[in-house]
């Protein structure tokens, strides 16, 4: 966690994309400022453990005293108290307790806060509220639908009449967005992503090798063994867990092979999404996706050849990002930075955000 010090405080401007699996703020002429892990460690239910990295170094092996929650799930808010608890602490980490109180007492802060496009207005609400309720009072909060920013941290033209087909592939959902003239034509949003795979994993390494692994470990077989299309070469990763008969621990080859297998069925989902949006897609539009192909963002698309699987699939040439998982929030920083941009931002009670 950043301390005192450490960044500006010249610039009270904040972009917060509140992921699944991490959180990520950005701050006004400083950049990116908070990369974590989406998690929180609370004792008895109460009181605040650990934020960030720190927690998720506790899942899965904390005692009952302890729980570790994901305050996002879906791509929303499962969690307000949590959620808004870990808002209000990463500010006095990062800033002293100085600015935090200094923020309730009437600071002059403003956020800007990336939501997912396919979601209910009431779900869209849980993140304005989540800032205008808690100790941060600010004098300004903007909505940015999360499609745009993520295109613009791409390194889009979202303004123009030329039609971007935007595939953001996340730990826990999949936004499929057909973007134009600075708005969404179509947008599909879909719950799978990273942790489906894993959940996925998991469930067939049970299945295969009769082994009960974690989350965690689910997860690092998806790292080293995970692909879009399946590889003629096998290559093994050793993992650990609990054998079902004995109840023992125990060690397992698990091919990357069987990965594929696992995620084959979530895969093929993606794919006929991406289809039917290209199906939906006006004619002059289809024409430029054609020209430009599709942008792949989202901290999963780091999968192996899951790009050359979409390729394949569509027809389509691909462009992928070297650091995915951070092209939302930097596209809240450039419609911060840039006054071009800040019609990109709504309030909730903008006619042409609903």
């Amino acid at each position: 966690m950043l301390t005192k010090g450490d960044i500006p405080m010249s610039e009270k401007i904040y972009g917060i994309d509140m992921g699944t699996n991490s959180i990520k703020i950005y701050q006004k002429a400083a950049g990116v400022i908070l990369h974590q892990k989406n998690m929180i460690a609370m004792v008895k239910k109460k009181e605040p453990l650990a934020l960030g990295d720190e927690a998720y170094s506790m899942y899965e092996k904390a005692p009952k005293n302890i729980e570790v929650k994901q305050p996002i799930i879906n791509g929303v808010i499962a969690d307000f108290t949590a959620m808004q608890t870990m808002i209000q602490l990463y500010f006095k980490g990062m800033h002293g307790k100085k600015f935090a109180e200094g923020l309730a007492a009437g600071g002059n802060a403003e956020f800007y806060i990336a939501v997912p496009s396919d979601i209910t207005e009431v779900e869209k609400r849980a993140f304005y509220d989540l800032i205008a309720s808690s100790s941060l009072k600010t004098k300004k909060i903007r909505i940015v639908e999360k499609p745009i920013a993520d295109a613009l941290g791409a390194g889009l033209d979202v303004m123009d009449a030329t039609g971007r087909l935007i595939v953001n592939i996340g730990a826990d959902t999949t936004e499929i967005s057909l973007i134009s003239l600075g708005g969404i034509v179509q947008s599909r949003l879909l719950k799978i992503g990273g942790t489906k795979f894993d959940e996925a994993i998991q469930q067939t390494v049970k299945k295969k090798h009769n082994l009960v692994i974690g989350m965690k470990s689910a997860e690092r077989l998806k790292m080293q063994l995970a692909s879009g299309i399946k590889e003629d070469e096998e290559i093994t990763y050793d993992v650990m867990g609990r054998n079902l008969i004995t109840g023992l621990p125990n060690k397992v080859t698990v091919t990357n092979h069987l990965i594929f297998e696992a995620m084959s069925e979530s895969l093929s989902s993606i794919i006929d999404a991406i289809k039917f949006i290209l199906e939906k897609t006006p004619p002059e539009l289809s024409m430029d996706i054609m020209h430009d192909g599709v942008c792949m963002t989202g901290g999963s698309t780091h999968i192996k050849n899951l790009d050359l699987l979409i390729q394949q699939e569509t027809g389509l040439s691909i462009m992928k990002m070297e650091e995915p998982e951070l092209t939302v929030v930097k596209g809240l920083g450039m419609i911060m930075e840039n006054p071009d941009y800040e019609r990109l931002a709504h309030n909730l009670q903008d006619s042409d955000f609903h």
